[in-house]
């Protein structure tokens, strides 16, 4: 005798096709547009209930507080919209800050920044090749290049911190243009480009369909591989950049700096976004919007001096809601 259970609803579904289609609606609107629904009214409610919040030095500063993990947030989208996964942006990040922390004494600045981008760059090119080349999962490998570039970093400065002495540094994190800080300026150039490339691109074509159906893609002519090994690369590019900011606003750099927090933040504001951790289905915006959203509840909670171990648990709930509706917006389309 069978023991399979059915389900009510999708019996339900099966007998009345225009149900599913409004099921299918719903999720989809919700996944859509829930987090502008979200943001809207997150904003209202800080502004009201705190004076300090709609000012327009304490928006720049929470802008400027977010613009590397957004830089990197940029990155993680392309990762995860060609259905791939990355566990080493954060010691990625750390690695970048020592080296142009350590380049810019010895080299000069311009060598320092450009050093620490290229590091990261590097790291994402090695984990797209044991990912698409020697076909290692991907959870696997980035779990594994975090934990030896975690080691290289605490070999390069004996788990010490690395001062930065050299003049000019700190500007690249803390000089202004239109009184706008330029991590600011780097994060709005690096939405910009991402979108274009997203959204206007036969690369960005590639990517949505590497991720949606990797098989498909290869019979279609896209070399898949390359293509994700590229995303693994922005990633790397944007952890690099991002680690580099951090040590010139601090004149510091820390071996343990970023690490699994900073990675935990990057895919909170990226899933919450709406993109898909299954791949094939995201946007810049989404990913924007997200970040803004942890931004915002940061900020306030501060503001209203509540303890950020709450914020942490709000973080997840958020994460468990968005991945939630992903896939009933997943089930009710293959309905």
């Amino acid at each position: 005798m069978s023991t399979e259970t059915v389900d009510p609803q999708a019996t339900d579904v099966a007998a009345d096709p225009s149900k599913a289609s409004r099921f299918g609606l719903r999720s989809r609107v919700l996944r859509d547009y829930g987090i502008v629904l979200i943001l809207i009214v997150l904003f209202v409610v800080l502004a009201v209930a705190n004076d300090a919040f709609l000012t327009t030095t304490n928006l720049l500063n929470i802008l400027d507080q977010w613009a590397p993990l957004g830089i990197i947030a940029m990155g993680m989208t392309f990762v995860l919209i060609s259905g791939g996964f990355d566990l080493s942006a954060g010691a990625i990040y750390a690695l970048a800050g020592v080296i142009a922390a350590k380049s810019a004494n010895e080299l000069g600045v311009v060598p320092g920044i450009l050093l620490g981008c290229l590091v990261g760059v590097a790291a994402g090119g090695l984990n797209g090749l044991l990912i698409t080349a020697a076909k290692i999962n991907a959870f696997v490998a980035t779990l594994a290049t975090s934990i030896i570039v975690g080691g290289i970093t605490l070999a390069i400065t004996n788990g010490n911190i690395v001062f930065v002495h050299a003049r000019g540094f700190p500007t690249l994190a803390r000089g202004e243009l239109i009184g706008i800080r330029y991590p600011v300026l780097m994060l709005a150039a690096a939405i910009v480009l991402a979108a274009l490339v997203l959204h206007k691109t036969a690369f960005g074509r590639y990517v949505y369909a590497a991720g949606g159906n990797p098989e498909a893609a290869r019979l279609s002519g896209i070399r898949v591989g390359w293509v994700q090994t590229a995303t693994y690369m922005a990633v790397g590019f944007g952890a690099g950049l991002a680690g580099t900011i951090i040590a010139a606003r601090l004149s510091t750099a820390t071996p343990d700096a970023g690490g699994y927090p900073l990675l935990f933040d990057v895919f909170s504001a990226v899933i919450i976004g709406g993109t898909s951790i299954a791949g094939g289905y995201g946007a810049i915006w989404r990913t924007v919007l997200g970040v803004l959203l942890l931004a915002l509840i940061g900020n306030g909670f501060n503001l209203m001096n509540v303890d950020t171990v709450y914020q942490r648990i709000i973080f997840g709930a958020i994460i468990l809601f968005a991945v939630w509706v992903d896939q009933m917006a997943r089930r009710r389309s293959t309905r």
